[in-house]
Parts: C-alpha cells; sequence; structure tokens
C-alpha cells in the first residue's frame, strides 16, 4: 500500500508543523536538550554533523531542494556505517509501506539499542516526518527543513495529533 498526496493538498505541507528558526545556530540550545533526536533532510542533518551532533535517527535523500547533495559530510562520519544504514524507496509526493516499515525498525534500533541509524531514501524523504512523528517516543524532537525558510524544531507529543489529520488528506493506493 502507498499513501498518495493529491497536488490540491500539497499546499497544507508548506506551514511548519513546529517552531520555525530562520538561523540554524538559534536552535541548537533547544536542539542540544533534546533527549531523542530525529533528523528529516540533508541539509539539516549536515547542519547537525558539522556541530557534531549526532542524532538517533537521520534521514535522507542525496537531494537538497531537488539537486543532487553529495553528502561528504555524512560519508566521513561515524553515523555511516555499514550496520547502521538501512535503504528504502519513497517516490515524491508518497509514503510507502516500504518507509514506515524502515522508520519503525530505525526507531526500534535507536532506542533499544541506542545505535545511531542512518536511513537513505530512494526517491523523496519530505514525506517521511509524518511517520516519525506517529511512530517516535513521546520525548522525541524531529528537526527539518523549511525550504528558503530556515529549520523547524518540534514536539512529537505536540504535534502528533496535527500528523494524524494531514494523513488523512493521503490515498491509499495499491503498489
Amino acid at each position: 500500500m502507498v499513501l498518495v498526496l493529491d497536488e490540491a493538498d500539497r499546499n497544507k505541507f508548506k506551514k511548519p508543523l513546529g517552531k520555525l528558526y530562520p538561523l540554524f545556530e538559534d536552535a541548537l540550545p533547544k536542539i542540544l536538550s533534546s533527549k531523542f533526536l530525529i533528523s528529516v533532510g540533508d541539509a539539516t542533518t549536515n547542519n547537525l554533523l558539522n556541530e557534531k551532533i549526532y542524532p538517533n535517527i537521520s534521514i535522507i535523500d542525496n537531494l537538497i531542494q531537488r539537486k543532487i547533495h553529495n553528502n561528504k559530510i555524512i560519508q566521513n562520519n561515524e553515523i555511516n556505517r555499514t550496520e547502521n544504514v538501512l535503504f528504502t524507496k519513497n517516490p515524491s509526493g508518497t509514503i510507502t509501506d516500504e518507509l514506515w516499515e524502515t522508520i519503525d525498525i530505525a526507531i526500534k534500533n535507536a532506542t533499544n539499542d541506542d545505535i545511531k541509524q542512518l536511513i537513505v531514501v530512494d526517491g523523496e524523504e519530505d514525506l517521511a516526518v509524518l511517520p516519525c512523528i506517529i511512530m517516535a517516543p513521546e520525548n522525541a524532537t524531529i528537526l527539518y527543513g523549511q525550504p528558503n525558510e530556515g529549520l523547524v524544531f518540534l514536539n512529537v507529543s505536540d504535534v502528533r495529533n496535527k500528523a494524524n489529520e494531514l494523513l488523512k488528506l493521503f490515498k491509499k493506493v495499491a503498489n
């Protein structure tokens, strides 16, 4: 099963789900106080690694604003080890069962074994924020980039209901 977002509903995802920080540095105190950190997006993950902050889970697609991005920081970092890298497929505008399952595995590995997890998406990772909100521990923090605006910081417990409402906008399609 694949959840597909209709073009007409994409504008509902333009508003940040959490607090928007135009400057990454302004969010650092809150980021550093996070107990369980999930990073969605290449730029967000690179910014964290530049600060020597290692998210429990990082989700990337090797693209920044739909342009190919070579993740040198991620490639040369301890977060990228074979035992903690998961691969999944997720086309643009969708949330696949495979993405849900991969995020679920990453959350279990990160919480049970305390091993940092890197998910590499073939396709697009933008909508991965929703499954992360639904499945992450209550105390989790999720960070993602709002294109051309800054960093979004959200507490899972504050937006779980909103994420469930947004999921209702998707159509279930057999794959």
